[in-house]
């Protein structure tokens, strides 16, 4: 299978991946939809996309908004019909040394931005795509997915939602004419990861996982997940005993900045 994606949506376009993504796919003969919240970051990234000649079309949307996600989302589709829908905006938080829980506030931005505006973004466009019976969705979740770890609970457990999300999302939109390809990262050099002290096994630049999830999309991948020594030494250890696993990690020195965002009014979207 060859994918060559025309109109493509990309959220979480500001910075780390998603930016990285977007400059990866800018070339004459595509369009690009970009979201993110800082509308200055934004533009940045436009202009960077539109020097290497691709359309550029930005979106200034909290994806946490299902409402005005929803919204925007249909009507950006039914001008310019989207191949490839790249969910990708993600915050991370966890704990300090010492902490015994994360922040509540923390915890609900994380799962509002990793989850639920995955959820937000996909959900429009399920339907016209399948309509269309042709195009791509994907996801990005973590590693830290497959085996939850205890300096960062909100997070592994958001990420986790979002593979197995997009696991059922596959056997349910691929019959219809739609793949669905789920994306797991290690430790990526972007702003989210410079914030996290801690040793990052494996480590690779964000142009270097660009051109992974770019090749991965192309061949419509079920899952691409990067590196694949880190992606499958965390599956060999979800099968080792639970306790031992959870000593050796409490020895690890983590220490993770709480997010400060805040979910809008204190609520769940």
């Amino acid at each position: 299978m060859r994918l060559d994606p025309r109109s493509i949506l990309i959220t979480g376009a500001s910075s780390g991946i998603g930016r990285t993504v977007a400059r990866a796919y800018a070339e004459p003969g595509r369009r690009l939809t970009l979201v993110g919240r800082d509308a200055a970051r934004l533009g940045a990234v436009a202009a960077q996309c539109a020097a290497k000649g691709a359309t550029v079309d930005t979106a200034a949307l909290d994806v946490r908004d299902r409402e005005a996600m929803w919204q925007r989302l249909r009507e950006l589709d039914a001008q310019h019909q989207f191949d490839l829908v790249l969910a990708n905006a993600g915050i991370a938080t966890g704990l300090r040394p010492g902490q015994l829980t994360e922040n509540p506030d923390a915890v609900r931005s994380a799962i509002g931005t990793n989850l639920f505006g995955v959820l937000n973004t996909v959900e429009p466009l399920i339907e016209p795509m399948c309509a269309r019976g042709r195009g791509q969705i994907a996801v990005v979740s973590s590693i830290a997915a497959v085996r939850g770890l205890p300096y960062s609970p909100a997070y592994c457990a958001s990420k986790a939602a979002v593979h197995l999300y997009a696991d059922s999302l596959r056997g349910n939109l691929e019959p219809r004419g739609v793949v669905v390809s789920l994306i797991c990262p290690g430790f990526v050099h972007t702003p989210m990861n410079e914030k996290l002290v801690a040793a990052k096994p494996l480590a690779i630049s964000d142009e270097k996982a660009a051109r992974i999830i770019r090749r991965g999309l192309d061949h419509g991948r079920a899952l691409i997940a990067f590196p694949r020594l880190l992606y499958l030494g965390a599956r060999l250890i979800s099968f080792l005993p639970a306790r031992l696993v959870d000593r050796v990690m409490n020895r690890m020195h983590v220490d993770i900045q709480e997010t400060p965002e805040r979910m809008p009014g204190g609520a769940l979207p």
